[in-house]
């Protein structure tokens, strides 16, 4: 049976992504790093998952997560921390932090991933970016630069990784209805959907869709695949 590991999986994207490889007969392991009542919550609607608690910014929990994984067919590093805040009123902490979590924990997941994939003779890797990570948002600058950390990264890797049969892509979520964005009140809400050609934001269960669809294309590598309902083109 195939394997999936997704991390950031017990809300949002992650948790939809989860029932999408389940739906597709994938025994599927899914990271969280904080939010016991979360976990718990995903453990009683997905009881065939595995949640896992892991920092994906910390090398040696990644690595024991995939020493203990018995074998692996996708991985999607899905995992992400945001932050909103004018760059003269950010400190270098929160730089690090939001670097080490977006960036870092991609690079960590595909360190130790990829040895997984190699022993399978091949598979596919899908990172979760962001619009932000193509365009860049105001008072976004340090997230947006981890998310073009992982748009760069991820193309990168495709190159080195295609002699061995691993397909490596990006999907880049617009403005998705998840608890990312709670932040928003309603003004901000409706001034941003009129900015969306299609008029609404974005489904976790459309990511998810995506995210799939893309893992099992064998010749589609080295891309940032953009879902934003037209708000960037």
């Amino acid at each position: 049976m195939k394997q999936a590991l997704i991390t950031g999986g017990t809300r949002g994207i992650g948790l939809a992504s989860v029932e999408r490889f389940l739906k597709a007969g994938y025994l599927v392991t899914a990271l969280y790093s904080r939010g016991e009542e979360d976990a718990e919550k995903a453990r009683e609607k997905f009881p065939a998952a595995s949640f896992v608690r892991a920092d994906v910014s910390k090398e040696e929990e990644v690595e024991k997560v995939f020493s203990r994984l018995p074998a692996l067919d996708v991985l999607v590093n899905n995992a992400g921390v945001s932050l909103f805040s004018q760059v003269q009123d950010t400190s270098w902490e929160e730089w690090e932090r939001v670097m080490k979590v977006n960036a870092g924990g991609v690079f960590l997941c595909c360190k130790y991933g990829v040895k997984k994939l190699l022993e399978r003779g091949g598979g596919a890797i899908v990172n979760v970016a962001s619009v932000w990570g193509e365009t860049g948002g105001s008072c976004e600058s340090v997230y947006s630069a981890s998310k073009g950390a992982v748009i760069a990264f991820s193309k990168a890797l495709a190159k080195e990784l295609a002699p061995s049969h691993i397909t490596v892509n990006c999907v880049s979520p617009g403005v998705i209805d998840t608890q990312m964005n709670a932040r928003l009140n309603k003004e901000e809400k409706k001034a941003l959907k009129e900015e969306i050609p299609l008029g609404r934001f974005g489904r976790a269960g459309e990511v998810a869709e995506l995210i799939y669809r893309v893992s099992v294309q064998k010749y589609l590598t080295g891309q940032d695949i953009a879902l934003n309902g037209g708000y960037y083109i």
